[in-house]
Protein backbone atom coordinates (compact mmCIF):
# COMPACT_ATOMS: atom_id res chain seq x y z
CA UNK A 1 0.00 0.00 0.00
CA UNK A 2 0.95 3.92 -0.45
CA UNK A 3 1.50 6.29 2.56
CA UNK A 4 1.50 9.28 0.80
CA UNK A 5 -0.55 11.87 1.94
CA UNK A 6 -1.68 14.94 0.29
CA UNK A 7 -0.23 17.25 2.70
CA UNK A 8 3.03 16.48 5.24
CA UNK A 9 5.76 18.24 6.96
CA UNK A 10 8.87 16.07 7.39
CA UNK A 11 12.00 17.88 9.61
CA UNK A 12 14.69 16.01 10.34
CA UNK A 13 17.44 16.88 13.01
CA UNK A 14 21.16 16.87 12.70
CA UNK A 15 21.85 13.47 13.98
CA UNK A 16 24.92 10.95 13.45
CA UNK A 17 24.42 7.55 13.30
CA UNK A 18 26.83 4.59 12.95
CA UNK A 19 26.16 1.09 12.99
CA UNK A 20 29.05 -1.58 13.14
CA UNK A 21 30.33 -4.17 15.63
CA UNK A 22 33.32 -2.82 17.56
CA UNK A 23 32.29 0.81 16.53
CA UNK A 24 32.50 1.80 20.40
CA UNK A 25 36.24 1.58 19.53
CA UNK A 26 36.06 4.69 17.71
CA UNK A 27 34.59 6.42 20.65
CA UNK A 28 37.88 8.75 21.00
CA UNK A 29 37.18 10.15 17.43
CA UNK A 30 33.36 10.64 18.25
CA UNK A 31 33.95 12.33 21.08
CA UNK A 32 36.75 14.52 19.02
CA UNK A 33 34.29 15.43 15.65
CA UNK A 34 32.24 17.15 18.78
CA UNK A 35 35.49 18.94 19.23
CA UNK A 36 35.40 17.77 23.20
CA UNK A 37 37.81 16.82 25.31
CA UNK A 38 36.25 15.85 28.97
CA UNK A 39 33.48 12.89 28.55
CA UNK A 40 31.36 12.35 31.41
CA UNK A 41 30.22 8.48 31.32
CA UNK A 42 26.63 7.32 32.82
CA UNK A 43 25.54 4.29 33.50
CA UNK A 44 22.76 2.25 35.61
CA UNK A 45 24.15 0.89 38.99
CA UNK A 46 24.33 -2.76 37.12
CA UNK A 47 26.71 -1.38 34.89
CA UNK A 48 29.45 0.08 36.93
CA UNK A 49 32.01 -2.36 35.00
CA UNK A 50 30.86 -1.21 31.02
CA UNK A 51 31.29 2.59 32.71
CA UNK A 52 35.17 1.68 33.67
CA UNK A 53 35.53 0.30 30.28
CA UNK A 54 34.25 3.04 28.25
CA UNK A 55 36.74 5.27 30.74
CA UNK A 56 39.05 2.55 29.37
CA UNK A 57 38.36 3.47 26.11
CA UNK A 58 37.95 7.37 26.01
CA UNK A 59 42.05 7.33 27.50
CA UNK A 60 43.10 11.26 28.64
CA UNK A 61 39.01 12.50 26.94
CA UNK A 62 37.35 11.52 30.24
CA UNK A 63 36.26 13.11 33.09
CA UNK A 64 34.45 11.00 35.49
CA UNK A 65 31.86 8.58 35.75
CA UNK A 66 28.04 8.43 37.46
CA UNK A 67 26.40 5.16 37.46
CA UNK A 68 23.18 6.39 39.41
CA UNK A 69 20.90 5.98 36.17
CA UNK A 70 17.54 5.09 36.96
CA UNK A 71 14.02 3.97 35.64
CA UNK A 72 11.85 6.54 34.90
CA UNK A 73 14.62 9.02 35.28
CA UNK A 74 13.88 10.60 39.27
CA UNK A 75 14.92 14.89 38.52
CA UNK A 76 16.59 14.48 41.75
CA UNK A 77 19.00 12.08 40.60
CA UNK A 78 18.82 14.28 37.16
CA UNK A 79 19.97 17.43 39.23
CA UNK A 80 22.62 15.60 40.99
CA UNK A 81 24.21 14.05 37.86
CA UNK A 82 23.63 18.02 36.69
CA UNK A 83 25.65 19.56 39.00
CA UNK A 84 28.72 16.77 39.05
CA UNK A 85 28.84 17.52 35.58
CA UNK A 86 29.60 20.93 35.75
CA UNK A 87 31.90 20.33 39.45
CA UNK A 88 34.43 18.25 36.81
CA UNK A 89 34.22 20.57 33.94
CA UNK A 90 32.35 17.74 31.31
CA UNK A 91 32.17 19.11 27.92
CA UNK A 92 29.79 16.48 26.56
CA UNK A 93 28.03 13.44 27.69
CA UNK A 94 28.62 9.62 26.89
CA UNK A 95 25.48 7.27 27.68
CA UNK A 96 26.16 3.74 27.38
CA UNK A 97 22.94 1.64 28.18
CA UNK A 98 19.18 2.05 27.65
CA UNK A 99 16.30 4.18 28.49
CA UNK A 100 17.05 4.97 31.76
CA UNK A 101 21.03 5.95 31.32
CA UNK A 102 19.91 7.81 27.89
CA UNK A 103 16.90 9.79 30.15
CA UNK A 104 19.90 10.42 32.30
CA UNK A 105 21.75 12.07 29.26
CA UNK A 106 19.11 13.83 28.08
CA UNK A 107 18.26 15.49 31.30
CA UNK A 108 21.18 16.42 31.74
CA UNK A 109 21.94 17.84 28.63
CA UNK A 110 18.97 19.75 29.48
CA UNK A 111 20.33 21.53 32.49
CA UNK A 112 23.94 22.25 30.73
CA UNK A 113 23.14 21.87 26.87
CA UNK A 114 26.65 19.55 27.07
CA UNK A 115 26.29 17.60 23.54
CA UNK A 116 25.59 13.69 24.10
CA UNK A 117 26.80 10.75 22.51
CA UNK A 118 24.72 7.48 23.06
CA UNK A 119 26.04 3.79 22.90
CA UNK A 120 22.59 1.61 23.16
CA UNK A 121 22.72 -1.72 24.79
CA UNK A 122 18.75 -2.04 24.85
CA UNK A 123 16.23 -1.15 21.65
CA UNK A 124 14.66 1.49 23.49
CA UNK A 125 14.83 3.87 20.98
CA UNK A 126 14.63 6.62 22.75
CA UNK A 127 18.16 7.93 21.69
CA UNK A 128 16.68 8.94 18.34
CA UNK A 129 14.55 11.08 20.10
CA UNK A 130 14.03 14.79 21.05
CA UNK A 131 11.83 13.63 24.04
CA UNK A 132 12.57 13.44 27.71
CA UNK A 133 9.97 11.80 30.40
CA UNK A 134 11.36 12.75 33.94
CA UNK A 135 9.52 11.60 37.14
CA UNK A 136 9.13 13.88 40.22
CA UNK A 137 6.42 12.96 43.28
CA UNK A 138 5.27 9.86 41.70
CA UNK A 139 4.98 11.60 38.24
CA UNK A 140 5.83 11.37 35.01
CA UNK A 141 5.82 14.07 32.23
CA UNK A 142 7.56 14.08 28.98
CA UNK A 143 8.71 17.21 27.07
CA UNK A 144 10.11 17.95 23.76
CA UNK A 145 13.21 19.88 23.29
CA UNK A 146 15.61 20.23 20.92
CA UNK A 147 18.58 20.51 23.82
CA UNK A 148 17.89 16.67 24.66
CA UNK A 149 17.89 15.34 21.15
CA UNK A 150 21.40 13.33 21.38
CA UNK A 151 24.08 14.19 18.69
CA UNK A 152 25.76 10.91 18.17
CA UNK A 153 24.14 7.42 17.96
CA UNK A 154 26.75 4.42 18.26
CA UNK A 155 25.17 0.94 17.62
CA UNK A 156 27.28 -1.52 18.17
CA UNK A 157 26.12 -5.02 17.84
CA UNK A 158 28.72 -6.68 20.51
CA UNK A 159 27.25 -4.51 22.91
CA UNK A 160 23.42 -6.31 22.39
CA UNK A 161 24.90 -9.79 22.26
CA UNK A 162 24.73 -10.22 25.97
CA UNK A 163 21.58 -8.71 26.32
CA UNK A 164 19.45 -11.25 28.49
CA UNK A 165 16.62 -13.10 26.92
CA UNK A 166 13.50 -11.52 28.96
CA UNK A 167 15.18 -7.82 28.26
CA UNK A 168 15.61 -8.58 24.81
CA UNK A 169 11.85 -9.09 24.00
CA UNK A 170 10.64 -6.39 26.13
CA UNK A 171 13.03 -4.21 24.47
CA UNK A 172 12.02 -5.12 20.84
CA UNK A 173 8.02 -4.62 22.01
CA UNK A 174 9.09 -1.40 23.63
CA UNK A 175 10.38 -0.45 19.99
CA UNK A 176 7.68 -1.91 18.33
CA UNK A 177 5.35 -0.09 20.35
CA UNK A 178 6.92 3.26 18.57
CA UNK A 179 6.16 2.18 15.10
CA UNK A 180 2.71 0.89 15.94
CA UNK A 181 1.66 4.06 17.15
CA UNK A 182 3.04 5.81 14.30
CA UNK A 183 0.93 4.13 11.67
CA UNK A 184 -1.77 6.22 13.20
CA UNK A 185 -0.17 9.42 14.35
CA UNK A 186 -1.91 12.37 13.41
CA UNK A 187 0.75 14.21 11.81
CA UNK A 188 2.65 10.91 10.30
CA UNK A 189 4.32 11.02 6.93
CA UNK A 190 4.95 9.29 4.17
CA UNK A 191 8.35 8.52 5.46
CA UNK A 192 7.64 7.66 9.10
CA UNK A 193 5.27 5.07 7.69
CA UNK A 194 7.92 3.59 6.09
CA UNK A 195 10.17 3.32 8.42
CA UNK A 196 7.58 2.28 11.13
CA UNK A 197 7.02 -0.85 8.83
CA UNK A 198 10.51 -1.77 8.27
CA UNK A 199 11.20 -0.90 12.20
CA UNK A 200 8.93 -4.13 12.38
CA UNK A 201 9.91 -5.98 9.75
CA UNK A 202 12.97 -5.75 11.51
CA UNK A 203 12.06 -7.66 15.00
CA UNK A 204 9.61 -9.93 12.93
CA UNK A 205 12.27 -11.39 11.29
CA UNK A 206 15.29 -10.83 13.32
CA UNK A 207 14.05 -11.63 17.25
CA UNK A 208 13.35 -14.81 16.47
CA UNK A 209 16.70 -15.81 14.71
CA UNK A 210 18.27 -14.18 18.29
CA UNK A 211 16.12 -16.17 20.50
CA UNK A 212 17.36 -19.38 18.53
CA UNK A 213 21.15 -17.61 18.82
CA UNK A 214 21.67 -14.80 20.87
CA UNK A 215 25.24 -14.75 19.67
CA UNK A 216 24.43 -14.20 16.13
CA UNK A 217 25.93 -11.13 15.81
CA UNK A 218 23.90 -10.56 12.21
CA UNK A 219 20.79 -10.93 14.08
CA UNK A 220 21.42 -8.57 16.78
CA UNK A 221 22.47 -5.98 14.46
CA UNK A 222 19.23 -6.32 12.87
CA UNK A 223 17.28 -5.22 16.01
CA UNK A 224 19.40 -2.46 16.56
CA UNK A 225 18.66 -0.77 12.87
CA UNK A 226 14.59 -2.04 13.90
CA UNK A 227 15.06 -0.01 17.02
CA UNK A 228 16.54 3.28 15.38
CA UNK A 229 13.81 3.02 12.57
CA UNK A 230 11.21 2.70 15.23
CA UNK A 231 13.09 4.91 17.75
CA UNK A 232 13.44 7.89 14.59
CA UNK A 233 9.50 7.36 13.89
CA UNK A 234 8.93 7.98 17.71
CA UNK A 235 11.34 11.45 17.71
CA UNK A 236 8.88 12.80 13.99
CA UNK A 237 5.19 12.11 15.32
CA UNK A 238 3.37 12.13 18.44
CA UNK A 239 2.48 9.06 20.17
CA UNK A 240 -1.34 8.52 21.60
CA UNK A 241 -3.04 6.05 23.92
CA UNK A 242 -0.39 3.35 24.47
CA UNK A 243 2.10 5.39 24.92
CA UNK A 244 -0.09 7.41 27.79
CA UNK A 245 -1.02 4.42 29.33
CA UNK A 246 2.74 3.27 29.73
CA UNK A 247 3.91 6.41 31.12
CA UNK A 248 0.63 6.19 33.75
CA UNK A 249 1.40 2.50 34.94
CA UNK A 250 5.40 3.59 35.17
CA UNK A 251 5.30 6.60 36.78
CA UNK A 252 2.35 6.54 39.49
CA UNK A 253 3.33 2.95 39.95
CA UNK A 254 6.84 2.17 39.29
CA UNK A 255 6.52 -0.43 36.99
CA UNK A 256 9.30 -1.64 34.89
CA UNK A 257 9.40 0.33 31.01
CA UNK A 258 9.85 -2.38 28.72
CA UNK A 259 8.11 -4.93 30.48
CA UNK A 260 5.00 -2.40 30.36
CA UNK A 261 5.22 -1.48 27.31
CA UNK A 262 5.57 -5.04 26.33
CA UNK A 263 2.07 -6.13 27.84
CA UNK A 264 -0.19 -3.03 26.95
CA UNK A 265 0.95 -3.06 23.16
CA UNK A 266 -1.58 -5.41 21.91
CA UNK A 267 -4.38 -4.33 24.23
CA UNK A 268 -3.81 -0.54 23.24
CA UNK A 269 -3.55 -1.41 19.25
CA UNK A 270 -6.61 -3.37 19.74
CA UNK A 271 -8.97 -0.38 21.00
CA UNK A 272 -7.67 2.06 18.44
CA UNK A 273 -7.77 -0.48 15.82
CA UNK A 274 -11.52 0.34 15.39
CA UNK A 275 -10.76 3.81 14.33
CA UNK A 276 -7.79 3.29 12.78
CA UNK A 277 -8.21 0.12 11.08
CA UNK A 278 -6.75 1.01 7.20
CA UNK A 279 -3.53 2.94 8.88
CA UNK A 280 -2.77 -0.44 11.01
CA UNK A 281 -3.12 -2.79 8.60
CA UNK A 282 0.32 -3.07 7.22
CA UNK A 283 1.26 -3.87 10.90
CA UNK A 284 -1.87 -6.74 10.73
CA UNK A 285 -0.28 -8.00 7.69
CA UNK A 286 3.40 -8.08 9.26
CA UNK A 287 2.36 -10.23 12.00
CA UNK A 288 -0.50 -12.79 10.24
CA UNK A 289 -4.03 -11.32 11.90
CA UNK A 290 -6.83 -9.59 10.08
CA UNK A 291 -6.98 -7.98 13.81
CA UNK A 292 -3.76 -6.11 14.81
CA UNK A 293 -4.41 -6.31 18.40
CA UNK A 294 -4.20 -10.08 18.31
CA UNK A 295 -1.70 -10.07 15.90
CA UNK A 296 0.61 -8.33 18.45
CA UNK A 297 -0.96 -10.77 21.26
CA UNK A 298 0.33 -13.90 19.26
CA UNK A 299 3.73 -12.45 18.19
CA UNK A 300 4.10 -11.84 21.71
CA UNK A 301 2.99 -15.20 22.93
CA UNK A 302 5.46 -16.74 20.02
CA UNK A 303 8.58 -15.02 21.42
CA UNK A 304 7.65 -15.58 25.23
CA UNK A 305 6.83 -11.70 26.13
CA UNK A 306 5.66 -10.39 29.20
CA UNK A 307 1.89 -10.48 28.82
CA UNK A 308 0.50 -9.37 32.25
CA UNK A 309 0.55 -6.14 34.52
CA UNK A 310 -0.57 -8.30 37.28
CA UNK A 311 3.17 -10.83 36.79
CA UNK A 312 4.92 -6.63 36.71
CA UNK A 313 3.62 -6.44 40.26
CA UNK A 314 0.44 -3.81 39.61
CA UNK A 315 -2.25 -4.65 42.28
CA UNK A 316 -6.03 -5.38 41.31
CA UNK A 317 -6.85 -2.67 43.44
CA UNK A 318 -5.22 -0.34 41.24
CA UNK A 319 -6.89 -0.25 38.10
CA UNK A 320 -9.40 1.87 39.24
CA UNK A 321 -6.89 4.66 39.50
CA UNK A 322 -5.19 3.71 36.48
CA UNK A 323 -7.53 4.05 34.46
CA UNK A 324 -8.46 7.71 36.36
CA UNK A 325 -5.40 9.10 35.68
CA UNK A 326 -4.79 7.91 32.02
CA UNK A 327 -8.09 9.32 31.17
CA UNK A 328 -7.72 12.28 33.44
CA UNK A 329 -6.00 14.96 31.20
CA UNK A 330 -7.56 15.08 27.04
CA UNK A 331 -4.86 14.18 24.62
CA UNK A 332 -5.24 13.28 20.94
CA UNK A 333 -5.97 9.33 20.06
CA UNK A 334 -7.93 8.22 16.61
CA UNK A 335 -10.38 6.99 19.80
CA UNK A 336 -12.06 9.04 21.47
CA UNK A 337 -10.61 7.65 25.30
CA UNK A 338 -13.41 6.78 27.48
CA UNK A 339 -12.70 6.14 30.88
CA UNK A 340 -14.92 2.54 31.28
CA UNK A 341 -13.07 1.20 27.95
CA UNK A 342 -9.66 2.09 29.18
CA UNK A 343 -10.75 -0.05 32.54
CA UNK A 344 -12.04 -2.71 30.29
CA UNK A 345 -8.59 -2.52 28.60
CA UNK A 346 -6.51 -2.36 31.83
CA UNK A 347 -7.71 -5.38 33.07
CA UNK A 348 -7.51 -7.73 30.30
CA UNK A 349 -3.95 -6.28 30.43
CA UNK A 350 -3.51 -7.15 34.21
CA UNK A 351 -5.10 -10.74 33.45
CA UNK A 352 -2.91 -11.35 30.67
CA UNK A 353 -6.38 -11.86 28.42
CA UNK A 354 -6.29 -11.28 24.91
CA UNK A 355 -7.19 -7.92 24.07
CA UNK A 356 -11.09 -6.83 23.85
CA UNK A 357 -12.03 -3.91 21.51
Amino acid sequence: MSFFREEFAVQWPAIRVRFGAGVRHDLVAEIKRLDCRRALILTTPEQVSVAEEFAVLCGDHVAGTFSRARMHTPVAISEEAASYAREIGADCLVAVGGGSTTGLGKAIALRTDLPQIVVPTTYAGSEATAILGQTEDGVKTTLTDARVQPEVILYDAELVRTLPIAMTVASALNAIAHAAEGLYAQNRTPLTSLMAVEGMRAFRDALPRVLANPDDLSARAETLYGAWLCGTVLGQVGMALHHKLCHTLGGSFDLPHAETHAVILPHAIAYNARAARDELRPLAELFGDDEPGMALHRFAGTVNAPMSLEDLGLKAGDLDHAADLAAKNPYWNPRLVERDAIRRLLQAAWSGDPPVA
